[in-house]
């Protein structure tokens, strides 16, 4: 990726904290955390059940990478 792509924001200590707990993996950066959300949210318009599995699959894969 190009350094001109990348870009920085400013977030309340608080909104980092609750972006953290949406991690998989701790590597996880926070472009693929936004990625993924923005992804669940534009599937919710369409299709809510299907968000809704999205965000069990993401819960399943957390608890197996936590043991």
């Amino acid at each position: 990726m190009a350094e001109k792509d990348i870009t920085t924001i400013k977030l309340k200590k608080e909104t980092k904290k609750r972006i953290d707990k949406l991690r998989v993996h701790a590597r996880e950066s926070y472009d693929e955390i936004a990625q993924r959300m923005l992804g669940i949210l534009n599937s919710a318009r369409i299709n809510p059940e299907g968000a809704q599995n999205k965000l069990r699959e993401i819960e399943r894969q957390k608890k197996a990478v936590k043991g």
